[in-house]
């Protein structure tokens, strides 16, 4: 049985008519052998609908995403119900066209994997949804993947990483840093305590009125800001780093966003222009918000690898720092990254930015991870649920804090 939050509100299922339909419709050739676990990920945890195909090897046989960010660009941002609509009408689509290229019948999977937490209720739901039907139809194990857990893998399906090593998440819903000891053994050592960078660089871009730049009128908040700063001059305003007195790993950027906010308003009295329209400021408040965001995010960064050496979590000479999520394409902050990596002898890696955003690839990844541990691979899923709010491991954020480990300060000429 289908559980669902009542956030949910009414959801509809496709008719298992439809759902039969599609699965009839491939044409693919009996007698074809597979050597390898294959795993079908789906991802529908907020704006992005998407499937992919990936063996334990590694190997991506197929995948298909549709993303809906021009819709929501228009509406200033995301609308659950609207995106929910939007994946309940591609879902079907981007799954057939992920095994359709892997040329993988459903019959051959070794299992389904899929995104139930945390995310928009509305958007998983969809997803979960789907998938139990494909489960059901095929008796197919079925993997529930945590979205964070599924990004800090991802970078071992490119590179040989050994457990543990240090992650840090940073999009446009989450923040955190965590030590990864295991397929799903986390470390939760610090995380934001109200907004995530990406939403607020999203604000901050859309209290510019970015989408009015003739530069950036196509481009996301994070890449408008990202586009436009390199223009600018990131100390032509003063703008200190939050929490620096918080000896701890948690970040947070609400105040930031304000402090930028207030700025704007300010500069468009000074200028004499209404709201809305674009400052000749605006490159440099640009400059000045993404440098903070990553000196703040490059110090708490720095604590954590400092933290986990001291306790003797991580190796003194061998230590990985793994960074992912939709910011971690931000290559201002990524320097700032590097600056902290290469002080404490640490290696840096980033997945592709295609990966590095939602995509069904890591669900898969995750699927083949979990599969061969042997670790959350259902045979019932009756009383599955979604999870739209959801930890990830064992919260040590306030031993961190305890800690109270000074970080030594660091030059950042990026």
């Amino acid at each position: 049985m289908l559980i669902l939050n009542k956030t949910a509100g009414v959801f509809s299922k496709p008719s298992r008519r439809r759902t039969y339909e599609f699965l009839r419709s491939f044409n693919f050739h009996p007698g074809k052998l597979f050597l390898h676990k294959l795993v079908l990920g789906i991802e529908t945890s907020c704006d992005d609908t998407a499937a992919a195909v990936v063996d334990e090897t590694g190997n991506v046989l197929g995948e298909a995403i549709h993303s809906q960010t021009e819709v929501h660009l228009k509406t200033g941002g995301i609308v659950p119900p609207v995106a929910q609509q939007l994946h309940r009408e591609n879902i079907q689509r981007i799954v057939q066209e992920a095994l359709s290229a892997s040329k993988v019948s459903p019959s051959e999977l070794s299992a389904i994997a899929t995104t139930v937490k945390p995310g928009l209720a509305l958007s998983l739901g969809v997803g979960l949804s789907f998938s139990l039907q494909l489960v059901e139809q095929f008796k197919k194990p079925f993997i529930p993947i945590h979205h964070m857990e599924a990004h800090a893998l991802t970078i071992r399906l490119l590179n040989k990483v050994e457990f543990p090593f240090l992650v840090l998440l940073i999009s446009g819903g989450h923040c955190l840093l965590a030590l990864v000891r295991g397929v799903s053994d986390f470390l939760l050592l610090g995380k934001s305590l109200d907004i995530a960078p990406g939403d607020m660089l999203d604000k901050v871009a859309r209290r510019l009125s970015l989408i009015k730049h003739p530069e950036c009128s196509t481009m996301s908040g994070g890449k408008a800001i990202e586009h436009l700063a390199k223009q600018g001059n990131k100390l032509h305003f003063d703008i200190k780093p939050p929490m620096q007195h918080a000896k701890n790993c948690d970040f947070s950027f609400s105040g930031l966003q304000h402090l930028a906010d207030r700025l704007i308003t300010q500069k468009e009295k000074e200028e004499g222009i209404p709201k809305g329209q674009i400052l000749s400021s605006a490159a440099h408040i640009a400059a000045a918000v993404q440098h903070t965001a990553a000196c703040h995010i490059a110090k708490r960064t720095h604590r954590a690898i400092l933290f986990c050496k001291q306790r003797q979590l991580l190796s003194q000479s061998n230590a990985v720092l793994v960074v992912s999520g939709g910011v971690a394409s931000n290559l201002h902050i990524r320097k700032a990254l590097e600056i902290v990596t290469n002080a404490t002898q640490c290696t840096l890696l980033c997945p592709p930015p295609r990966l590095c955003t939602d995509n069904g690839i890591m669900i898969a990844w995750n699927g083949i991870e979990r599969l061969r541990a042997g670790v959350g691979v259902l045979h019932n899923t009756e009383g599955i649920r979604y999870e739209p709010k959801c930890p990830l491991g064992v919260d040590i954020t306030e031993e961190v804090g305890e800690a109270a480990i000074k970080v030594p300060w660091l030059k950042m000429e990026i």
